[in-house]
């Protein structure tokens, strides 16, 4: 018992010691410097709460972040998932369109999040793009909207950039179906059951697990989403489109602001273990009795 004990903290430690040097060492680093006031150059300076005061009172940039953020998790884990889960009850029934479909729709989600910006830039070039040329073919031929730097376009812009694309969704759901057993259908359909009601009353409810885990995943991706908005708006119009990463960005490499920067880090992973726990707790995910 002892030598399995032994070998099984030999097998760990190198897990266990990259773990302490990447990232408890960092995390810290990151909380003790999130009560100085510290900048590029400078010697770090304690100063209590004030960067937490601030953020939570007087900073209108972080709010907007904050809300920003809090929505894009909120249609993530909803519309997006919802999406990822009816493209998988329609794919699940494999007419002879289903693979070209599975193949297509995974596209998005196989490219980088800077390639995607710069595909979507060129889209809605107010100039050239596909939209505005469509929009003058069919209507107005002066027609020049710039879909990413118009208060009133920006966040509908940036938002159909990810939203729609919920191939990796799709993709975990198909997989969960596959693992239920046949005869589960057969005796259904031999009740009478339709299609529909087979989604509604049987496959969904004992998808639970899977689609409790995508919402996790779908949210955790929300709350570190920066490529695409940097490669597209930078926030803009003004803080039209900024979330919590791209505030965190701009404070700590554009201001020079560290530990402010970092008190939002903070912040932030606190956002996204409440979302985690509690989705976790929504679910019920992992428990066999629900």
């Amino acid at each position: 018992m002892t030598k399995n004990r032994l070998n099984i903290a030999l097998f760990l430690l190198p897990a266990i010691l990259l773990f302490l040097l990447v990232y408890a060492v960092s995390l810290v680093i990151l909380v003790s410097s999130s009560f100085t006031d510290w900048s590029l150059g400078t010697k770090a300076a304690f100063n209590g709460i004030d960067n937490y005061i601030k953020m939570f009172a007087h900073d209108a940039d972080f709010t907007k972040s904050l809300v920003n953020t809090v929505f894009w998790i909120f249609l993530q884990s909803t519309v997006h998932v919802i999406i990822g889960v009816v493209f998988a009850l329609i794919l699940v029934k494999k007419e002879f369109y289903w693979k070209f479909a599975r193949t297509v729709f995974m596209i998005p989600n196989i490219i980088s999040g800077a390639a995607v910006g710069m595909l979507f830039l060129c889209i809605l070039n107010p100039q050239f793009g596909v939209v505005n040329s469509i929009v003058r073919s069919v209507g107005s031929k002066d027609f020049s909207q710039n879909w990413f730097m118009d208060y009133s376009t920006a966040f509908f812009s940036i938002t159909m950039t990810w939203l729609p694309y919920a191939a990796v969704v799709t993709i975990l759901i198909l997989a969960e179906i596959a693992a239920i057993s046949k005869s589960v259908f057969e005796s259904a359909k031999i009740d009478g059951a339709s299609d529909f009601q087979i989604n509604i009353y049987i496959v969904i409810p004992m998808l639970r697990n899977i689609i409790g885990t995508c919402v996790m995943l779908a949210g955790i991706n929300m709350v570190q989403r920066l490529d695409i908005i940097m490669m597209t708006t930078g926030g803009g119009p003004g803080n039209e489109t900024m979330n919590l990463p791209v505030y965190i960005y701009k404070t700590a490499l554009i201001e020079n602001n560290f530990g402010y920067a970092n008190t939002v880090s903070i912040f932030l992973i606190g956002l996204g273990m409440v979302f985690i726990l509690s989705i976790q707790k929504l679910f019920k995910i992992g428990d066999a009795n629900a």
